[in-house]
């Protein structure tokens, strides 16, 4: 099982600024434990570069060797947590983990738009239940750093309460994905 969470340590973050290596760790969270064969096939890349990219990310531990899959000579590897995050105060001193953070922040903005994109373009091939509530909204809120930081506390709570319940039959994974960012005045 996933440890739910990690702050990223420098180490970590320059460790995953790499497109392969973030890619295999959001495979194995999304699609679970698998080898390097597996998962070369499944991104379309060689067993090899998988497999040296998986010790890479097995040497910060953000990926840990599965040891109830397979058997054998197969080596089975898992995401070590759920999810990760960093803050801009722990990496803004050092130039190369600021480019490794940039790099990432706009890799995952990337990604989500890519899938929200394709949820749009695919929605009419849905269930009308789950086409009836899927959502987009956006929220204009006055607020201080301080009650930013807070209000991104309890929503953190909110969905780690969702994510511990059991998946009940039906269920489909969903992704949600949440920023708040300040906006410079007439800016909307």
């Amino acid at each position: 099982m996933a440890h739910p969470e990690i702050r990223l340590n420098s180490q970590q973050l320059r460790m995953l600024a790499h497109p392969l290596r973030s890619r295999l760790l959001t495979a194995l969270r999304l699609e679970g434990p698998a080898t390097a064969t597996r998962l070369a096939a499944s991104l379309g890349t060689n067993t090899g570069a998988t497999s040296y990219h998986l010790r890479q990310l097995a040497a910060v531990g953000l990926v840990v060797e599965h040891e109830q899959a397979g058997g054998g000579r197969e080596r089975w590897w898992r995401a070590a947590q759920a999810s990760h995050g960093w803050l801009d105060s722990e990496v803004g001193g050092d130039p190369d983990d600021q480019a490794a953070a940039d790099w990432l922040a706009d890799h995952y903005l990337r990604e989500f738009f890519a899938a929200a994109q394709h949820w749009l373009a695919e929605r009419r091939a849905w269930p009308a239940a789950w086409r009836e509530v899927h959502f987009s909204s956006d929220f204009l809120l006055e607020l201080t750093p301080q009650r930013l930081k807070q209000l991104e506390e309890e929503l953190h709570q909110v969905v780690l309460r969702y994510r511990q319940e059991p998946a009940a039959e039906g269920s489909e994974r969903v992704l949600l994905a949440i920023y708040g960012f300040p906006l410079r005045r007439g800016q909307r």
